[in-house]
């Protein structure tokens, strides 16, 4: 029962609230914004971002490699030898025997 009435104050609650902030609103009607630039000023935007961007991105890397442990792995200090070939023993048909042996 307890819980019914929380809930039941709780939706009663969020309803006024949003009563209110749909009056507020209707209330005061926003005016349209004079967001006029000029020429110039458009232009100084423009290249104020390009120079914050490229600072932006130079400082991401600035050596030009990826420091302290991060990227590409170092190579190995060691290189191990490449496997040796070894051809398959020579063998010949005995036919006596039946059999192969080493020649």
């Amino acid at each position: 029962m307890a819980i019914r009435g929380f809930f039941t104050n709780t939706s009663r609650s969020l309803t006024v609230a949003a009563a209110l902030v749909a009056a507020s609103a209707l209330a005061t009607v926003p005016t349209p914004a004079q967001a006029w630039v000029s020429n110039g000023a458009a232009v100084g935007i423009g290249l104020g971002s390009l120079a914050l961007g490229t600072a932006i991105g130079a400082n991401a890397r600035p050596y030009g490699y990826a420091p302290y442990g991060y990227g590409y792995a170092a190579p190995p200090a060691y290189y191990a030898p490449a496997p040796a070939y070894y051809p398959p023993a020579r063998s010949c048909w005995d036919p006596y025997y039946q059999r192969y042996y080493a020649c």
